[in-house]
């Protein structure tokens, strides 16, 4: 190699370095990436204290790394070499059978929030069981596709944390609060129960559960038959898919329409209220699972004329969100609270609601890792 040649490689990396450096720095920053459906690092606020002890460097790492030029396409272009390379993860992902995108949530389970959110919805399960009662009680966190898909991972996989995790929770909750959504899926695994690209269960998956549990609750167990299957979209592509930054087979989204076309009013946050539970102009934006209630809000009221006398308050994440519509004929109204947005004191929401009935519903990772499931006990 000569001198020349030499010379002109150092150039090129200095280039590579620096060049992608100062653009990172002089583009705009990126408040929101829609295709991750998450709000971006931005610029730390630069304080002597937070320099000294670490936490400035902390952030800007967090922040160069979310900002970084051309970001997406780097990491689309970096899950295609390890897909080359004949690699079955990336990014904490699996790249399992039939097109699905796996999480492993390595360490969800066993981390030091894990363990305390454990403690948590003990002291609030103990706090309201003589309130409501155990036969109005009911825990039910849902299994991530890692458990359930099993035979669909890579053979070196081991997906057993999380199931050693449910069964934390179920034996620290009072005798007959919990329900194992989990055995109902297991029959059903053949089907499917999850989205190939997101986080979430299809409401196929959420359908089969509200049976079981509406059969143990003495309700009216449905049938498929009861409703209209909409297909409304087949181009749902989810956020598993984004972290990896490429394109696989879409999923489609169904929705279980009541042929017998009950009446409801929803008033979300204290807005106007609706007379719908579905959003379809989320179809038309990348966040289509959005379809279900518009979105996350802290608290959604659904009242109906089931006649029953029964209020139930549901605790939730957005697993929730294609399992409520089924309960629509069992209960005069329906609060649906998402603990993470809710600043008020939940104690009090449940002294004024005269509920009968309570659910607490989320899927196992999102509860492993919701650091604002201390407020449960305010």
């Amino acid at each position: 190699m000569t001198k020349r040649q030499s010379i002109n490689i150092i150039v090129l990396f200095g280039i590579l370095i620096f060049g992608f450096t100062v653009a990172t720095l002089v583009k705009p920053e990126t408040k929101h990436s829609e295709s991750e459906n998450r709000d971006l690092a931005q610029m730390p606020e630069f304080r002597v204290q937070t320099l000294l002890n670490g936490q400035f460097e902390s952030d800007y790492e967090t922040y160069l790394t979310d900002q970084f030029f051309l970001r997406d396409s780097w990491i689309g272009l970096k899950t295609a070499v390890e897909r080359l390379l004949c690699r079955r993860e990336s990014k904490d992902i699996y790249f399992a059978d039939d097109d699905y995108l796996i999480e492993k949530h390595t360490g969800t389970f066993t981390s030091d929030t894990a363990a305390l959110n454990v403690r948590v919805l003990q002291q609030f399960a103990q706090k309201y069981e003589e309130q409501f009662g155990r036969a109005h009680m009911t825990f039910l966190v849902v299994p991530n596709a890692v458990d359930i898909l099993r035979d669909k991972l890579p053979p070196y996989a081991a997906p057993y944390d999380e199931e050693d995790y449910l069964e934390q929770i179920a034996s620290a909750l009072p005798t007959g609060t919990w329900f194992d959504a989990g055995a109902v899926l297991r029959e059903h695994a053949d089907e499917e129960l999850y989205y190939r690209t997101d986080h979430h269960w299809k409401t196929l998956a959420a359908f089969y559960v509200y049976q079981a549990w509406a059969r143990q609750q003495g309700y009216t167990v449905p049938s498929k038959d009861d409703f209209e299957i909409e297909t409304v979209t087949e181009e749902f592509e989810g956020t598993v898919q984004s972290k990896l930054g490429i394109r696989t087979k879409a999923d489609s989204i169904e929705l279980y329409l009541p042929k017998d076309d009950p009446f409801y009013m929803v008033e979300k946050d204290g807005a106007e209220p609706a007379y719908r539970l579905y959003d379809y102009a989320a179809l038309d934006t990348k966040s289509k699972y959005n379809i279900f209630f518009g979105g996350n809000y802290a608290l959604a009221k659904i009242r109906t004329r089931a006649g029953s006398g029964r209020r139930i308050l549901v605790v939730k994440d957005s697993y929730a969100h294609c399992f409520v519509p089924f309960l629509i004929p069992e209960f005069d109204e329906i609060d649906m609270l998402d603990i993470r947005y809710y600043n008020q004191k939940l104690s009090d929401l449940i002294a004024e609601g005269n509920y009968t009935d309570l659910l607490f519903l989320y899927n196992a990772a999102g509860f492993a890792e919701d650091t604002a499931i201390s407020r449960l006990t305010y």
